[in-house]
């Protein structure tokens, strides 16, 4: 964020003991493949959105910074907490927002597509309120520098708080490779919002506890098949014997004997 000066169940009738392996692992891999793709579309279309603003915007000779930018304390500007990390003042300003954008967008995203926009929003409002209130006059800012450290802030919580050490690490590393976005949150640094990335750091920070993974007891779904309660192997689901088979005789004796 910069700113600048301005303005179905079996049917056979007879005894099957089946055992259910890997199917809730199987299905959370499944789950985790399926939202890794939705994260990596939904980031190319981010990136592709705001380079389409961009060519308007330029195009416009940047006319749209002064609509639609953040402007401190100006009531007409509130809104514009949601516009301002669409729109970049310069070529080189959207080059350097690209990269990291894309990367911590997807490691935000790729656990959860819905999470990642409850996140943004969160991000987008702690990051242009901090500007709005406390960014000096009549300086305006727009970027998506403060969605950057928001996105890293969340993934580096989140794998904190849920105890995802590939998730921590990875926070880390990209934030290493792409160092020299940190040198731009110091603060006095010239022509940078430094407030604005603080601001989505502590919504990114904050989007890490509230979206954490719940522990708890198992949610009640859908009916699970018929499970034996006896002192036969547990997670085992049992199909019962119909009254007219040859042995059912023998199961009853069997069953009555608590075997």
């Amino acid at each position: 964020m910069t700113a600048q000066s301005g303005s179905g169940s079996p049917s056979l009738p007879t005894a099957v003991t089946r055992v259910v392996k890997g199917g809730p692992n199987r299905r959370a891999a499944e789950i985790d493949v399926d939202e890794a793709r939705k994260a990596f579309f939904l980031m190319v279309g981010f990136i592709g959105l705001i380079w389409i603003l961009q060519v308007v915007n330029w195009a416009d000779h940047y006319g749209l910074d002064g609509t639609y930018g953040i402007l401190p304390r100006s009531i007409g500007h509130l809104p514009d907490i949601f516009t301002a990390p669409f729109l970049h003042f310069s070529w080189d300003h959207i080059e350097g927002n690209s990269g990291p954008l894309f990367v911590f967008g997807l490691l935000a995203a790729y656990r959860g597509v819905v999470k990642f926009l409850g996140v943004t929003l969160l991000v987008a409002v702690t990051s242009g309120m901090a500007v709005w209130l406390f960014q000096s006059n009549n300086e305006l800012t727009v970027g998506a520098s403060g969605l950057i450290f928001g996105y890293f802030g969340y993934v580096l919580a989140r794998g904190l708080i849920d105890r995802n050490l590939i998730d921590a690490l990875a926070a880390v590393v990209m934030a290493l490779s792409y160092a020299y976005i940190l040198t731009v949150a110091i603060p006095g640094a010239h022509g940078v919002s430094w407030i604005g990335h603080l601001g989505g750091l502590v919504g990114g920070v904050a989007a890490g506890w509230i979206f954490r993974t719940r522990r708890g007891l198992p949610k009640r779904g859908r009916a699970a098949p018929p499970v034996d309660s006896g002192p036969g192997a547990p997670g085992t689901a049992v199909l019962p014997v119909t009254q007219g088979h040859p042995r059912a005789d023998l199961h009853k004796e069997l069953g009555d004997m608590g075997l």
